[in-house]
């Protein structure tokens, strides 16, 4: 069934408000930023026909083999690096996700330049659902009492330790990542990413309910798309925050563009893409696209860059993906040593944190965000947590770096405090 849509913040309010009443659902939504890559503009899935959940990527690549001529939506946690790496999350995990999870849904919404498809064996009567939805007004949430497993100068001292390793030779780059979190917390989830949606419109927004376990995601990163036989990554390093005036934000996009530490720090994380994709690659087809692209957002200017690749046409998606995961931009160089090192000095498992939420289509392509700018929520434990990283370099300054995360949280902080 395909529709023509007037309203489209309506229908996207009633469709997110149906899809509410399934154990399992995805809600996709790119706010209408531009992007060639981007196949539609907002999307739903809900209610699995089948679903995996797993730590291995043999599984996920089955399961996507089984399911080839289907959608198939999910997310990559990223201690999946176990199955790839000879290395371990030993810190505590709260929000207790799986470590990759997919499901082949039942009912599909498309939305592309007001043009819906409705994928379903119901789809008049999903239609007519949807329609009869009554959509109330976000609530604004009850305030949490929000805490930090790093206090200001324990990260600090932190950043210094992981600043003398660089200065050591152990890696010259990692992403180093702090917890912010509320106990016997009770939320409404799908209210709170209605929110965080206003508050933070980002283009890989998401919001995932895997039964008790919700991902609330304004996050502005692709990690990885395949289009045809072109593969695409678009890591995020540098960031600056938005100025009052729009001299001011002139003012700041000049500073970001010249600032040498924004540069290395991107720089450096492109190579590693890079090296990354080779795996994946055609002999000679990978190369950058953009380099140091200024995308600007509600509540922040970041220095994006994009690479691009020509797919070896014997490997399947799944094998793609572990070939690149996880991604760059949140680990670090040399990849493992980063990766141990923030097992030291993180305090708290990443889980989801800086995995990756998006979809296999039926012809092969597939798009997935970074997650990052995210909240996290275990519905039966009550416990609700988001995490913030920075990229710490030999020239990082540690209070700096503490405000930058800072900066990044500003949105959550905002609807939950």
């Amino acid at each position: 069934m395909i529709l023509h849509l007037n309203n489209l913040e309506e229908f996207k309010a009633k469709a997110q408000s149906w899809a509410s009443n399934f154990k399992v659902y995805c809600v996709l939504d790119s706010n209408s930023y531009p992007d060639p890559y981007t196949k539609f503009d907002f999307a739903i899935a809900a209610d699995p026909a089948d679903f995996v959940e797993t730590n291995s990527f043999l599984e996920i690549s089955a399961f996507n083999l089984k399911h080839q001529n289907s959608w198939i939506f999910g997310g990559f946690g990223y201690d999946l690096k176990n199955d790839i790496e000879p290395l371990s999350s030993n810190n505590t995990d709260y929000i207790e996700f799986p470590d990759a999870f997919f499901f082949v849904p039942k009912h599909i919404l498309i939305l592309k330049d007001k043009e819906l498809e409705i994928i379903s064996e119901n789809a008049d009567e999903i239609w007519t659902a949807i329609n009869s939805v009554v959509v109330q007004k976000p609530v604004k949430a009850k305030k949490l009492a929000i805490q930090q497993r790093f206090s200001k100068k324990d990260y600090i001292n932190t950043v210094k330790q992981i600043i003398h390793q660089i200065s050591i030779g152990n890696i010259y780059e990692t992403n180093f990542c702090m917890e912010f979190y509320a106990s016997d917390a009770i939320i409404d989830p799908l209210n709170t990413y209605r929110q965080l949606n206003s508050q933070s419109p980002t283009p890989f927004s998401n919001y995932f309910k895997w039964f008790d376990r919700h991902i609330i995601a304004a996050t502005p990163e692709r990690f990885l798309a395949k289009r045809g036989e072109k593969l695409i990554s678009q890591p995020i390093k540098g960031t600056a925050k938005r100025g009052l005036t729009d001299e001011e934000d002139d003012k700041i996009i000049a500073q970001l563009k010249e600032s040498s530490k924004e540069q290395q720090e991107n720089v450096m994380i492109v190579d590693l893409v890079r090296n990354d994709l080779t795996k994946s690659a055609q002999e000679g087809s990978v190369r950058v696209e953009k380099l140091f692209g200024v995308h600007t957002f509600k509540q922040v200017h970041h220095l994006i860059s994009t690479i691009i690749c020509i797919k070896k046409t014997e490997l399947d998606s799944v094998q793609v993906i572990r070939n690149t995961f996880p991604m760059g931009s949140m680990t670090g160089a040399p990849k493992i040593k980063a990766m141990e090192l923030m097992e030291q000095f993180e305090h708290t498992k990443r889980g989801m944190y800086s995995g990756a939420v998006g979809y296999f289509s039926p012809n092969g392509d597939f798009d997935f965000n970074v997650i990052i700018r995210t909240i996290l929520y275990n519905e039966t434990n009550k416990y609700l947590s988001f995490q913030v990283g920075s990229a710490i370099t030999y020239y990082a300054i540690p209070s700096l770096e503490y405000e930058e995360c800072l900066l990044k949280v500003k949105a959550i902080l905002a609807i939950l405090t």
